[in-house]
């Protein structure tokens, strides 16, 4: 495993630094904004603002867009690296519900957030600009499969929960089945729960229009991005204790009104790291759960009308038989696809704990492989190797939590630092609720969706 360290770090020395102790005048800063793409509105080493986010994942980036759009306080976001380069740019940007359980503590902030998903994508077309160009929106549907007579009993369960709940489910039966995925293998017990109102997005074009949305605010000096640059440390206020600033290897971000660490995986340790001086036990039990995810592009192997996914998802049963000696790897793969906007065809899903480690494991790779062509025989007589030149491999750390619930509050002991991390694979589909959520819990105000389940402090 990576050590705690590793945090406080540039991954990448190469990569230029954003942020210098210069001021840069209207016309350097569109020659900075030009050559890299992204820019800093202020590159002194020592500014203050209203709220500083640690981490730029789609979570980070969304409470900014929540501080900027609900509020007149100014946001600085700080991240180790730059937007999509974690487990937001490695997902395949599905907002299925399909899979989701009905009372479930995740429940009533998933679907707070599939409604501020759809209005987002409706204030896109109102304002004449397409969704489907801007984050990658497509009303593609999604199918849970089953294959079994008793897994089909349960998903009569699954399905009249979801009616009740008030989503539009419906049960197919085999027949009805292969009407809608023909590519499918539909046998006699197969049978699919049916959402035709699930969505789906692009992380990366979602995150580069929030990005530009929030950059909107950066000229009367609301919003400030400080990308590349590691956070080494708080400073606490000699007066009253709370955290008055952020240190980054670079800068000194003075908040006024609160903290927000959104780090992803990465935010237990950075906790632990940033607390350790502090005589302060504050748990935050976050871990790396790793993902590969096999990408085709441009690929017209399948045609897929769906979202489809297996009800081993539900569950994620380990592989036995593994060549490994670690054996708390825990490796599960199900089957998850869709097609993007772009046509490029997407097959996961894998999950496995091994540290911090991001490397490709040609093995898993086969595993998905295989198992998508227990689902789709047109691909039995493909081997990867022939794929080479349209293959990409998208690899990220999900934030795992034991109980499978995000932290979303306020640090006991520290009113004014707030934890936002922890969603592991449903990090796109609850962003826009928790960035709701945390904002109204700064700024007072009463909350949409019950916030109790996701208190740091659980017992």
């Amino acid at each position: 495993m990576t050590s705690h360290s590793s945090f406080f770090v540039n991954p990448n020395p190469t990569i230029l630094h954003r942020h210098n102790t210069i001021t840069l005048s209207p016309l350097s800063l569109k020659t900075c904004r030009d050559k890299l793409g992204r820019f800093s509105v202020s590159c002194s080493s020592s500014s203050s603002c209203d709220v500083v986010i640690v981490g730029a994942g789609i979570i980070g980036l969304s409470i900014a867009r929540h501080f900027l759009t609900c509020s007149d306080l100014s946001v600085a976001i700080v991240d180790k690296a730059v937007p999509c380069s974690g487990a937001t740019g490695a997902g395949q940007g599905n907002l299925w519900m399909t899979h989701k359980t009905p009372g479930s503590a995740t429940w009533d902030l998933t679907c707070r957030s599939q409604q501020l998903w759809k209005m987002l994508a409706q204030s896109l077309e109102e304002q004449g600009l397409n969704p489907t160009a801007e984050l990658g929106w497509q009303k593609s549907g999604s199918l849970l499969i089953v294959r079994t007579q008793a897994e089909s009993d349960m998903l009569k369960g699954r399905v009249k929960q979801l009616s009740e709940a008030g989503l539009k489910a419906e049960y197919l039966c085999s027949s009805d089945l292969l009407k809608e995925e023909p590519d499918l293998l539909v046998e006699k017990d197969s049978a699919a729960a049916f959402l035709p109102d699930d969505c789906q997005l692009d992380a990366q074009r979602t995150v580069a229009y929030i990005e530009k949305a929030n950059r909107n605010f950066a000229s009367n000096g609301r919003y400030t991005e400080f990308y590349d640059d590691p956070v080494k440390c708080f400073i606490r206020s000699d007066s009253n204790g709370e955290v008055k600033a952020v240190q980054t290897s670079k800068n000194t971000l003075y908040s006024k009104k609160a903290v927000i660490v959104a780090a992803g995986c990465w935010t237990g340790c950075l906790i632990q790291e940033l607390f350790r001086d502090w005589g302060m036990a504050v748990h935050v039990p976050v871990w790396p759960r790793k993902g590969h995810l096999l990408v085709l592009e441009n690929s017209n192997l399948l045609q897929l009308n769906h979202g489809l996914m297996e009800a081993g998802y539900l569950d994620h049963p380990t592989i036995s038989g593994l060549e490994s000696s670690n054996h708390e790897r825990n490796l599960s793969v199900s089957m998850v696809a869709n097609i993007d906007t772009s046509g490029n065809l997407l097959f996961g899903s894998s999950r496995e704990f091994v540290g911090f480690n991001t490397d490709l494991d040609e093995s898993v790779i086969g595993y998905i492989w295989k198992r998508a062509g227990e689902f789709f025989p047109k691909l039995r007589t493909l081997s990867l190797s022939d794929l080479s030149a349209a293959r990409k491999v998208r690899i990220g750390l999900r934030p795992y939590m034991p109980d499978g619930k995000p932290m979303i509050g306020p640090v006991p002991g520290l009113s004014n630092v707030y934890i936002a991390a922890g969603h592991e694979g449903s990090g796109l589909s609850m962003a826009l609720g928790t960035a709701e959520m945390v904002v109204d819990m700064v700024l007072g105000y009463p909350g949409k969706v019950n916030s109790a389940p996701f208190a740091v402090h659980r017992d």
